[in-house]
């Protein structure tokens, strides 16, 4: 009998690289000027800024390669073993940068040491996330696959909420010259007690039953990239149109947001973050409920109802937000929260339950990552493009719209998998 301390285990162990990525991810963009100045030192601060973010989309386009990567590890040697490469990577790379001398001390050679690590860096987060979905999912009962694949974007939400009360704090705490010399530094250390923490948790987990079960039958797949190819297109396809509405509505509402409210309607930052963190923490909160009640009535109406009510709501909810007032801004960003919640919580479980173990992990990882780095790195970068060629501050809701009808049309042709065993 399974007891519930194991399951315990098992929800740290695929939460906890979800938590160090995320929390990398706030902590980058919170200091990105003050790594543009260590790093990319120049006359014009706008140029510094740029090619600090610049470094940070080498990250996101190392994300399909590392999907690839880790995909393949996870369907040939275990989630196990592939969750404990990522979490060593993952963190090696988040303390080393906390570690690197900057332009001012070793020249050419700082910035150069950056691009290599966020390299590394998404190269691991490539493979974090989904493997860990995987691994989660496998080892819940059947009546709770869709709680426990919702905790696993759960820990993406609880990094973000991390990083930002990290640098909140920091920068409350610290004089500025401080923050420069040595304080951001303290923000990328702190990577390496989360790593330690999930390499231990995750060497002291059982390897998940569906894996073990093709490994004692010798099904384990050795060219896992071509069976998909060959034998899986349509769950492909159907992971790759889905996970372009994660992409484009995790960064639309949750990351581009404060910035439009910041640069577009002038509210205070500290205000623009405060209405992102508590939209955040209604996500945070609605997540595992609606992963529980997926469970009870079903993957495809939360993902039809989700995507449909962005689809329609989009345009509305981004005029409250940018009417410009304080409270219809808050307002609008917790319906957001609260319509993509389901989609967002049912989606892990959903994309998990469409492939076969044999490839699994593979087909997961692909599908899931080539949208991130396609439409998601890419998706405020356009929100702003439209609002200032339109002139119209609802305009990023078009590309929100695009997002949900396309994931709205996969929607449609998923097949009910909640109640039935894995494949």
């Amino acid at each position: 009998m399974i007891g519930n301390n194991h399951f315990r285990k098992t929800l740290i162990a695929g939460m906890i690289g979800n938590v160090l990525e995320w929390y990398d991810f706030v902590v980058y963009g919170f200091l990105a000027g003050v790594i543009g100045k260590l790093f990319f030192p120049s006359e014009d601060p706008t140029v510094e800024l740029l090619k600090s973010f610049a470094v940070f989309a080498v990250g996101f386009i190392a994300r399909p390669i590392g999907g690839v990567l880790f995909g393949f590890l996870g369907d040939r040697i275990g989630r196990k073993r592939a969750l404990m490469f990522s979490i060593v990577l993952m963190a090696f790379s988040t303390t080393t940068i906390g570690l690197l001398p900057t332009y001012y001390q070793i020249g050419i050679l700082a910035p150069t040491l950056l691009v290599i690590l966020k390299i590394l860096q998404g190269l691991s987060v490539g493979g974090e996330y989904t493997t860990s979905v995987s691994f989660v999912v496998e080892h819940a009962p059947k009546s709770k696959r869709g709680l426990f694949g919702s905790i696993a974007i759960l820990g993406a939400v609880i990094g973000i909420l991390l990083g930002s009360a990290s640098g909140a704090l920091i920068t409350k705490i610290l004089p500025e010259d401080a923050l420069y010399s040595y304080g951001w530094r303290i923000l990328f250390l702190t990577g390496i007690i989360l790593g330690f923490l999930g390499y231990y948790v995750r060497r002291n987990i059982d390897e998940t039953p569906k894996f073990k079960e093709i490994k004692e039958k010798k099904e384990i797949d050795k060219n896992p990239i071509v069976d998909l190819i060959k034998n899986a297109k349509s769950g492909f396809f159907k992971t790759f149109s889905l996970s372009i509405f994660q992409a484009v509505g995790f960064y639309t509402i949750f990351v581009y947001l404060s910035q439009h409210l910041i640069n577009f309607l002038k509210f205070p930052k500290p205000v623009a973050l405060s209405i992102n963190t508590v939209s955040m923490i209604v996500l945070a909160i609605l997540i595992p409920i609606f992963g529980y009640l997926s469970d009870k009535f079903g993957r495809k109406p939360f993902i039809v109802y989700s995507t449909g009510a962005t689809f329609i709501f989009a345009y509305p909810i981004f005029n409250l937000i940018s009417y410009g007032n304080q409270f219809y801004a808050q307002l609008g960003q917790i319906i957001f929260a609260v319509i993509t919640a389901g989609f967002m919580a049912v989606l892990p479980t959903t994309l998990v339950e469409i492939f076969p173990t044999k490839i699994r992990n593979t087909g997961y990882s692909i599908g899931y990552n080539l949208p991130f780095a396609i439409f998601g790195g890419t998706a405020p970068l356009i929100a702003t493009y439209l609002t200032k060629i339109t002139n119209n501050l609802a305009s990023p809701s078009f590309y929100l719209m695009f997002a949900a009808g396309v994931a709205f049309i996969a929607g449609l042709m998923l097949e009910e998998t909640a109640k039935k065993p894995l494949k």
